[in-house]
């Protein structure tokens, strides 16, 4: 071979490595302009993410200076405690727990004396226990009027009472039925605070006082909901 054609030949190959070379480069170029795209893509997002919960943050913040906010609630009825008026055996019990009874139904038979509703309510707790001596006055059976349910929420008097009075709107929830939303009205702020229910402030070792603030339902719009059921409680300030 002359040496004419090994120049030849050295020079293509040398080509084809330049060639080569380049392409790796053009590559290396392009994914690298992927990433930086990736990466602002991402710089996006979490700037769209932040954006949108400092909207978010606001929203509430703004929604929560409109509303007293009160975590301690429960639904709560008038328990009436029926009882008999003299000493007797319980002899026989009419009626169980969850029962709906008219008013002057018979509930329970304790010696002579027939026990009767005094309302029309629910029974919420009943003695079964045929055969036990009961002494007069001795509670055999309690109801509640469901007229008389409540959402009953204790406010401390340094979170939000003062802004608190009659006639308010009002949304709550129940723990038994999470994601379901219901509405009220105060119908009653406490006069007086709860009495043995003192919250103490770490800070200044002070006593702070509940009281407790009554929410007044719809009960036939709402059946589902029980004496005794956890509640949270928004209330609207005016």
């Amino acid at each position: 071979m002359k040496n004419n054609e090994r120049e030849i030949i050295r020079k293509e190959n040398q080509i084809i490595k330049n060639e080569q070379k380049i392409l790796s480069e053009l590559k290396k170029e392009e994914k690298d302009i992927g990433e930086i795209k990736k990466s602002q893509s991402m710089i996006y997002l979490l700037l769209g993410i932040i954006i949108f919960a400092l909207i978010g943050g606001l929203v509430y913040w703004n929604i929560s200076l409109k509303r007293v906010y009160v975590e301690k609630s429960q639904i709560q009825g008038d328990e009436i405690s029926l009882s008999a008026q003299s000493n007797g055996i319980l002899y026989e019990s009419y009626v169980k727990e969850g029962d709906y009874v008219s008013e002057n139904a018979p509930i329970a038979r304790i010696g002579n004396e027939l026990i009767k509703s005094k309302i029309a309510g629910i029974v919420i707790s009943t003695r079964n226990d045929i055969g036990t001596m009961f002494s007069r006055g001795q509670v055999v059976a309690k109801m509640i009027d469901p007229n008389s349910l409540r959402v009953i929420g204790r406010v401390e008097e340094d979170k939000g009472l003062r802004d608190i009075s009659v006639g308010q709107n009002v949304i709550f929830t129940v723990d038994a039925f999470s994601g379901s939303e219901y509405s009220g009205i105060v119908d009653e702020v406490s006069p007086t605070s709860r009495s043995g229910d003192i919250v103490f402030n770490i800070s200044g070792k002070r006593e702070i006082r509940e009281f407790d603030v009554k929410v007044r339902f719809d009960v036939e719009k709402y059946p589902e909901l029980k004496n005794g059921m956890s509640a949270k409680v928004w209330i609207y300030k005016q």
